[in-house]
């Protein structure tokens, strides 16, 4: 091999540090966006215990949080939104992107899917718990999760159908949309009893077991 010019170790040396520095740029920035986030739906839901969810403004909750109202929909399309942690759908197109090139089996790539989403929400106990009971005292939020629920539905329909190994019978794709919504729910509600919960291992543990129960009786060989 020849040996490398002195200007091509320079180079990569400063192309190295340039790396480094963007990485850090970025890392700090992905901090500072899960603190807002964090921020807005922490505040959102202080307000709407205290006041009500039609007792508060967005503006009130900008200025809560020192944050612009232009900022706000920025990560969340409504107040009920912010309530429930949901923020808008393009934080997330980079897992649904993934999901779509997917090579591996359709349902565990789905589930790994779910999986990330979980983790992009970052829910704590506490504050599953809080959403919960906010949801008890307010209809408006309750109608709001099952709009959204229903929306995230069709959304996944149409990104399972977006596969190449996608089922091309359409009630195999709605049901297995269907079906996730109640293995979330078990793996959520399993996930806060675990002193160290991998969700994604629960949530395939629990897919296996649909499996099972759906065919309890294997056909003989």
């Amino acid at each position: 091999h020849l040996p490398a010019h002195r200007s091509d170790l320079h180079f990569s040396h400063e192309s190295a540090k340039l790396h480094s520095v963007t990485d850090s740029a970025t890392g700090t920035l992905s901090r500072r966006m899960a603190d807002t986030a964090a921020g807005l739906r922490t505040a959102a839901r202080r307000l709407t215990s205290t006041h009500g969810l039609n007792g508060f403004t967005i503006d009130q909750l900008c200025a809560e949080v020192g944050v612009s109202r232009r900022t706000f929909f920025n990560y969340f399309a409504s107040k009920e939104n912010a309530v429930l942690g949901l923020t808008v759908r393009a934080h997330a197109e980079e897992l649904d992107e993934r999901f779509v090139r997917g090579t591996a089996d359709l349902l565990d790539d789905y589930l790994q899917l779910h999986a990330g989403r979980w983790a992009l929400m970052g829910h704590s106990r506490a504050e599953a718990e809080e959403v919960g009971r906010l949801l008890e005292h307010e209809p408006r939020l309750h109608a709001q999760l099952l709009s959204i629920m229903a929306d995230a539905e069709r959304n996944d329909a149409a990104l399972l159908r977006r596969r190449p190994d996608a089922p091309s019978d359409e009630l195999v794709v709605d049901m297995l949309v269907r079906m996730m919504n109640p293995l979330l729910r078990a793996t959520i509600a399993a996930f806060f009893d675990e002193e160290n919960p991998d969700f994604l291992a629960l949530l395939r543990r629990r897919a296996d077991a649909g499996r099972l129960a759906l065919s309890p009786n294997p056909p003989k060989e």
